[in-house]
């Protein structure tokens, strides 16, 4: 065996976990990266993480040392309250980061635990950070990632504090159709690997809500629901109810229920 052959013996594991060949690229922190630069950013992540369901990827108070990408599988993200109940705080998709809210303390201030089997990129921020200043695009990109974190809660706070349930609800499964746009897949079939009791956490509801509100969405013609997914029936529909703030036009039993 030549040198170039077993360069190539050797290289062969480390191209399939590299960012190039993610399916995620073009929407995580490698976006609009060259090759050589890809390259680069590779050696300094390394292989993917598995996360098994329920596993807790770190813990409120944790130090923070690292920003985490998901390639496959989602996560939610969740704090205690002082009554010490829980509180769904976000809901994390592949090509998104976690772990962002603790750049400016240096420590997590939620913990976040894997909803089903998921494969995460841990990205030291130390390192990262140094080689952002090498590249500007990586710069770029890991700029308008936090922005849209920011963007994020803002939406939740807007979602908690200026809608009604039913408002709220539509608005949630609007976001989880773009999110699934933006990934290529199927705006209309949602996967729901969160439970309906995370669902009503997140959106600031009971249990008997959420499902009242999946019912009422049916009954509408909005919506098939499932245990675990929901299908959209009529997608214009539902960007012209629940795609602003302004929701004026939304039946009474859609808009209503808390």
């Amino acid at each position: 065996m030549n040198a170039r052959v077993a360069l190539k013996t050797v290289r062969l594991p480390r191209l399939q976990i590299a960012c190039a060949s993610c399916g995620m690229q073009g929407l995580c922190i490698g976006a609009g990266l060259a090759d050589d630069e890809l390259e680069r950013l590779d050696h300094m992540i390394g292989a993917p993480r598995t996360l098994r369901r329920g596993e807790r990827l770190y813990h409120t108070g944790a130090r923070f040392g690292s920003l985490y990408a998901v390639r496959s599988g989602s996560l939610k993200s969740l704090v205690v309250t002082e009554g010490g109940r829980q509180q769904i705080t976000a809901f994390h998709v592949p090509g998104e980061l976690i772990g962002v809210d603790a750049i400016g303390f240096g420590v997590h201030h939620s913990s976040t635990v894997a909803i089903e089997d998921c494969k995460i990129c841990e990205i030291p921020y130390a390192a990262l950070v140094r080689l952002s200043r090498e590249m500007p695009a990586l710069q770029r990109r890991i700029h308008r990632l936090i922005s849209g974190e920011i963007q994020r809660d803002q939406g939740l706070m807007a979602l908690l504090g200026g809608m009604r349930a039913g408002q709220r609800m539509g608005a949630f499964l609007l976001g989880l159709s773009q999110r699934r746009a933006a990934r290529g897949n199927s705006p209309t079939h949602i996967a729901l690997h969160m439970t309906r009791e995370d669902i009503g956490s997140y959106l600031g509801m009971s249990f008997e809500t959420v499902s009242r509100l999946l019912r009422l969405f049916r009954e509408e013609g909005l919506i098939v629901a499932r245990h675990r997914s929901v299908e959209i029936t009529d997608l214009e529909r539902m960007k012209k109810l629940f795609g602003s703030r302004t929701t004026a036009s939304t039946p009474d039993g859609v808009a209503a229920g808390s």
